[in-house]
């Protein structure tokens, strides 16, 4: 009896291996997959900030470098450019009044030294931006840099679920 109750069982999770192939991602006109778009509900916005400043955070402690904490007026610097970025449809570094992260900063108020700014035009998520920019050497070398104690960030989603992402990173004095 034991034998025949292994045999079917193991006919059963042969059976279960034979349903249909999950199906594959839609690909674009380039051939390659459509981004999964990100959703941010309202209420969301506090718990995806931390989440980036966590991970920075952790990023930085790894590398020996103390943490960074929100700066207000460097938020508020981030929130404008990445809206910006979305009314003119590029990621750059320069706003479409012709201003640069360093006039955003001062327009809001930030006293610090401003010592980089990122940017970002996706559907990932903060973490996955936060993979992306450590990855790269002139970005990473912003995030880790040993001056830095203040840190913003914001994001602009299009209904369409195109994010655009936008940190500073700074040095109270």
């Amino acid at each position: 009896m034991e034998r025949r109750s292994a045999l079917l069982l193991g006919a059963a999770a042969a059976l279960a291996a034979c349903g249909p192939a999950p199906a594959p991602a839609p690909l674009g006109p380039d051939g390659r997959p459509l981004p999964k778009v990100y959703p941010i509900k309202p209420g969301d916005e506090s718990a995806i900030s931390y989440r980036m400043l966590d991970g920075l955070n952790a990023l930085r402690q790894s590398k020996g470098e103390t943490a960074l904490a929100f700066s207000a007026p460097l938020i508020a610097a981030c929130a404008t450019h990445a809206r910006d970025m979305a009314v003119q449809n590029r990621p750059w570094h320069f706003g479409s009044d012709g201003s640069s992260p360093l006039v955003r900063a001062q327009r809001v108020g930030y006293t610090g030294k401003l010592l980089g700014e990122l940017i970002s035009e996706t559907y990932q998520t903060e973490l996955e931006t936060l993979a992306d920019w450590s990855a790269q050497a002139d970005t990473r070398a912003v995030l880790l840099d040993p001056r830095a104690t203040d840190f913003g960030f914001a994001w602009f989603q299009e209904p369409s679920g195109k994010l655009w992402w936008a940190a500073q990173v700074g040095a109270a004095v």
